[in-house]
């Protein structure tokens, strides 16, 4: 059983930078994939971005490439998404997820793989 929990959300202005955190209850996050979803209010969730068990495979979807990076500590059980340069178009509620199943061999977008999920944190960007 993994329990992930997001946190960093806030409310700030276009331009402005935030840092989410995701933090993992399992001694085995060494292991396993961690992805980036978020979901705007009347949209599906959608792909942000995931990282690989080592921190060196990244994956970003296009709309954040450039601005969004992810990044893990495995020391502290915690995976970072780095957001930088936030429009509105980015408010949403921000889920990490880990692909368990994976075992450390993928690292994409695909809802399906994600086997964990947090409760989420709320991001929103206006002047």
């Amino acid at each position: 059983q993994v329990q992930l929990v997001e946190s960093g959300g806030g409310l700030v202005q276009p331009g402005e930078s935030l840092t989410l955190s995701c933090t993992a209850s399992a001694r085995t996050f060494i292991s396993y994939a961690v992805g980036w979803f978020r979901q705007a209010p009347g949209k599906e969730r959608e792909f942000v971005a995931a990282v690989g068990f080592t921190g060196s495979n990244t994956y970003l979807e296009d709309s954040v490439r450039g601005r969004f990076a992810i990044s893990r500590d495995n020391a502290k059980n915690t995976v970072y998404l780095q957001m930088s340069d936030l429009k509105p178009d980015d408010t949403a509620v921000y889920y990490c997820a880990a692909d368990v199943s994976g075992q450390g061999v993928r690292v994409g977008p695909l809802e399906k793989w994600y086997d964990y999920w947090g409760q989420g944190t709320q991001v929103t960007v206006s002047s």
